[in-house]
């Protein structure tokens, strides 16, 4: 499998040197976005040999950084493993990922998160996941455990011509459900997860903003399914 390893970061200063480090050990290119960080994430990133980094001049968003490193991935690469930034993931899970799809299946392969019932794991996160699993399935999408995990394998050619709208978190969704709709599976493997206690952990999820972005992309995206009109030309 020709792959590369793309994490997307914005402000995530004190965590994003460890998390380049352990997905260097997978052996993949790796490709950092940098969305428009303003913390000092650009000076860490300058000092990580053997990355290839790619900077936003403002914050654009979760999926529009993502489309920044598949775009950069895809000349050289058939596949994308995205790891977010914040420490959350564990990269050697990444394996597992690429397994999955080892067999030349053409499939967008998720992370689905275990122990998210732990201390440290915020409300905005287990409410988050329940409300996307629902509307990602009643949008046309597939029906899954975790639809919100940003650990994912994705085939490049195929997801870059799924047409996504979204920019910001909402790409994450959109992008089942488009692929589901084009006949594109995806399927899920376990993978672990950390959250940092408050305080240490850094979030950029507004719940109020986010959930009410994550809403209008699936009325958008159930409008569309209604009417037809993303139909399969």
């Amino acid at each position: 499998m020709r792959a590369a390893v793309v994490i997307p970061v914005y402000n995530h200063r004190e965590r994003v040197a460890e998390v380049v480090r352990q997905a260097m050990a997978l052996g993949l290119p790796v490709l950092v976005v940098d969305d428009g960080s303003t913390d000092g994430t650009a000076a860490v990133l300058a000092t990580l040999a053997g990355i290839t980094v790619l900077r936003h001049p403002v914050n654009l968003g979760k999926g529009a950084a993502l489309l920044t490193g598949f775009a950069a991935a895809a000349p050289n690469c058939d596949w994308a493993l995205t790891i977010d930034g914040d420490g959350q993931h564990n990269p050697a899970d990444g394996t597992a990922l690429l397994a999955a799809a080892g067999r030349g299946d053409r499939v967008i392969v998720v992370g689905r998160r275990q122990g998210m019932s732990g201390l440290h794991v915020p409300w905005t996160s287990r409410f988050g996941r329940l409300f996307s699993n629902f509307w990602v399935r009643a949008a046309g999408g597939p029906l899954l455990a975790d639809s919100q995990s940003g650990f994912r394998l994705y085939p490049l050619p195929e997801t870059l011509n799924l047409d996504v709208r979204a920019r910001r978190y909402q790409f994450e969704v959109e992008v089942l459900v488009r692929a589901c709709r084009r006949g594109l599976a995806t399927v899920e493997v376990p993978v672990q997860v950390v959250y940092q206690p408050k305080g240490v952990r850094v979030s950029h999820f507004r719940p109020w903003l986010d959930f009410g972005r994550n809403s209008a992309t699936f009325a958008r995206l159930i409008c569309s399914r209604l009417f037809r009109t993303d139909r399969r030309r």
